[in-house]
């Protein structure tokens, strides 16, 4: 009898430490496809009462803007989904099982890594970053290099100077000082990136290893990260973006199998983060605030991320209009890929803005 006793207690403990362990849906009546099937199961627009007229216009707006891919999920079923163009590595037809870039919408994928990690217990986001990059990763002194920690490279914030020639640049004469950590936001690439080394380092794998077997084989998502000069891209399908999207849309929970176990970390990932620039989480961009720092600003501007969309939309946002957005009010996942639209900025804010009055027109 005691070693029965033993063994389930034994089996109780390992299951309370097992990042993967079972759990119920968060949203109710979510759909998630199966994760060793291209299948997906498809609501009718018509269903859902949605304007066929509007939808028309809305995929004539994406079209000349340049889009290649635009996905809608309702309630984790496939309601909008079409390509324009052709693939930028051959001459295709941009279709499904076409590969495009996030750009900067892969900062929300690190962000749920580096919750993994933390959840693994390998990182504290009070860690110095010196800890896992070691010291004269920056060209301070190193009394001020240990004040950075993990948490400023999630929340933009490690005070390091924005004005140089590169702000991808990683090399410790790039990382100079100009604000103390946690005082000043600016979005600074070149610190997002050492997230890659610092889960490399401290997980002892390759950070594309680390993607596959904490996200992308629980929940069937495909893709890869590709390094190109200091900055590191995550590349894959519109639907592998989206996978990711229902999986943020659950809070991190793939159907019955949890993913990311710490519920603190997952809130304080889409709301704010600090104190300078409410709009901004742990790399996520966070609508229905009252004030917005935009990138290349250093000051907030009164307005919303997104006045035409729910307000409580959060969004991945790339370069040329990579977007993940998820409406948890709404049980939407709306995913946008292609080449920059004709208004073109670092993170195309007004063409967002712009697809969500022809999204208003459809779904609301």
């Amino acid at each position: 009898m005691k070693k029965i006793l033993f063994f389930l207690l034994l089996i109780l403990f390992s299951c309370s430490n097992d990042e993967t362990q079972i759990s119920e849906p968060v949203v109710d009546d979510l759909y998630f496809p199966a994760i060793d099937s291209d299948q997906w199961e498809t609501l009718n627009p018509e269903e859902l009462n949605w304007d066929s007229v509007g939808i028309d216009n809305l995929y004539n707006f994406l079209q000349l803007n340049n889009t290649r891919a635009f996905v809608v999920l309702k309630d984790g079923k496939i309601v909008l989904e079409n390509y324009w163009g052709n693939n930028v590595l051959n001459t295709a037809p941009f279709d499904s099982n076409s590969n495009w870039y996030w750009a900067s919408a892969g900062k929300t994928l690190t962000a749920f890594l580096v919750g993994i990690a933390k959840d693994n217990g390998i990182l504290s986001l009070e860690d110095s970053s010196s800890t896992f990059l070691g010291n004269g990763w920056t060209s301070l002194e190193e009394s001020q290099e240990s004040l950075i920690k993990i948490k400023h490279h999630l929340t933009m914030t490690t005070g390091l100077d924005y004005l140089v020639d590169n702000l991808n640049c990683t090399d410790p004469n790039c990382l100079t000082y100009k604000n103390t950590p946690g005082t000043n936001w600016f979005y600074h690439n070149a610190t997002y990136s050492l997230l890659k080394d610092v889960i490399e380092n401290t997980s002892e794998t390759t950070y594309n290893d680390f993607t596959n077997q904490k996200v992308k084989m629980k929940i069937g998502m495909g893709g890869s990260w590709i390094q190109s000069n200091y900055s590191n891209i995550y590349w894959s399908t519109a639907r592998d973006m989206a996978r990711f999207g229902l999986l943020i849309l659950n809070e991190g929970v793939w159907d019955n199998q949890v993913i990311l176990s710490d519920t603190n970390y997952f809130s304080n990932m889409v709301n704010t983060s600090q104190q300078m620039n409410e709009s901004y989480g742990y790399l996520w961009w966070l609508n229905g605030k009252d004030s917005l720092i935009p990138p290349g600003i250093t000051f907030p501007i009164q307005t919303s991320l997104a006045s035409n969309a729910p307000e409580d939309l959060i969004a991945g946002m790339g370069k040329n209009g990579q977007y993940l957005d998820v409406i948890p009010s709404q049980n939407l996942v709306i995913i946008r890929m292609g080449e920059a639209p004709d208004s073109d900025d670092l993170l195309p804010i007004n063409f967002h803005n712009e697809m969500w009055s022809y999204l208003n027109g459809i779904l609301f």
